[in-house]
């Protein structure tokens, strides 16, 4: 049976700090090419909220123009956002010191994200997020043949060499955020259907990042967006190798996860973490635990799992994880209505192909750290886990929450 992806579910939580409400206004008037300001009807419900666009290079195969736009609060917290991939490029938040610190990896202008993509940093990852076995699916009795871009030509990934993250998407400005749209076409790499596919960012003045994911279909489809941001919490410029081993990590709600195979693909079997290194129910420093001897750790070579959210009903947003660094005091809290996540250390970088991150240095192994919300990995070709399809008439709703604190 198919996700139910019924449109009338309106998601909410009640989360310290506030989250903004998801009604959408357009109120903002273009004032001169770089900068975006509201009528003062909406300057109460916005108050502090600025946001301004400028370029972020030229897409070399297609010579078109990239644009990078900055959402930033009242208390001086920022996102940078790219139309390539639709993708965050950077995040300032307040450290214990009242510091505003980078805490995501990426890059200075669109020329890495295109010829040298690493690890889809901070991209909207889709159609169908982490592997699918064989490449291949089986969708209404039809066979649909993937490319086959991981693991030497035996499975997909993240949505081939051109998935979602390395699409121009169009823009709209909204009062407090930026929404991204792409229409990816029937049999595009490879999934079928038209899908109108649409990713709105918010950002408030509690440090709250929301993410929106919207879609709709044309015929039956996969479909299983999600963000794949690195995140050091030290500071991004913290780039040299295990430089996250010092941050806590808790996975408050996750009491089982999905057992990988030799390839990192799960076997069908969901496993619990107790009494075992995969447990973060309680806190844990990843450096504590991610060199136990244990075999999921060897199969990733550190944390890339797929955790199960507990409870979870398709409706309701969960705290699924909370991160904090020991050096600056910032936290981390991530909550979604998907099933469950990816918990990856970054344990594949560092290749000497990697272009220098922004502040001129090589991201390197277990630099940073990944929490993406996301349907269970091959999904689609495993009998027990719950089906992304997507079908005509109905609509894609899914959100991811970043919420930022620091003491």
């Amino acid at each position: 049976m198919p996700i139910d992806f019924n449109p009338s579910h309106h998601f909410s939580v009640n989360l310290s700090p506030r989250i903004v409400n998801q009604r959408q206004y357009n109120y903002f008037q273009e004032q001169e090419p770089d900068m975006f300001v509201k009528s003062a009807s909406s300057a109460s419900a916005y108050d502090g909220i600025q946001i301004s666009k400028k370029s972020f290079g030229k897409l070399q195969k297609t010579n078109q123009k990239v644009s990078l736009y900055t959402i930033k609060n009242k208390n001086g917290a920022s996102v940078d956002l790219s139309d390539f991939g639709a993708t965050i490029i950077s995040i300032k938040v307040p450290d214990k010191d009242g510091q505003l610190r980078d805490v995501i990896q990426g890059y200075n202008d669109v020329t890495p994200y295109e010829t040298a993509p690493v690890g889809h940093a901070g991209g909207t990852i889709g159609p169908c997020a982490n592997k699918i076995s064989g490449g291949q699916f089986i969708l209404n009795g039809e066979l649909f043949d993937l490319e086959k871009n991981k693991d030497n030509g035996r499975t997909h990934c993240h949505g081939g060499s051109e998935g979602l993250d390395v699409k121009l998407w169009s823009t709209k400005v909204l009062p407090d955020g930026i929404e991204f749209t792409y229409r990816k076409k029937d049999m595009e790499n490879g999934y079928p259907g038209n899908v109108d596919n649409k990713v709105t960012y918010k950002l408030d003045n509690d440090n709250n990042l929301r993410i929106m994911y919207e879609a709709k279909t044309d015929k039956d489809t996969v479909l299983n967006m999600t963000n794949h941001t690195y995140f050091n919490l030290d500071g991004a410029e913290n780039a040299h190798e295990n430089s996250v081993y010092e941050h806590i990590v808790e996975l408050p709600n996750s009491s089982t996860y999905t057992k990988n195979n030799e390839m990192s693909i799960p076997t069908g079997e969901i496993a619990s973490v107790e009494g075992t290194p995969m447990d973060f129910r309680e806190e844990k420093t990843i450096g504590d635990v991610i060199n136990s001897d244990f075999d999921q750790l060897k199969i990733g070579s550190g944390f890339d799992q797929n955790y199960c959210i507990d409870d979870y009903d398709g409706k309701t947003v969960i705290e699924a994880a909370n991160i904090k660094s020991k050096k600056t005091g910032i936290a981390l809290k991530v909550l979604t209505n998907l099933p469950g996540f990816q918990f990856y250390t970054a344990n594949h970088l560092g290749k000497t192909t990697q272009p220098a991150g922004k502040d001129g240095e090589r991201y390197e192994k277990r630099s940073a750290l990944c929490i993406e919300p996301q349907f269970f990995p091959n999904a689609i070709n495993t009998p027990s886990f719950e089906k992304p399809i997507l079908k005509p008439g109905e609509k894609y709703q899914r959100e991811i929450i970043y919420a930022f604190s620091a003491s």
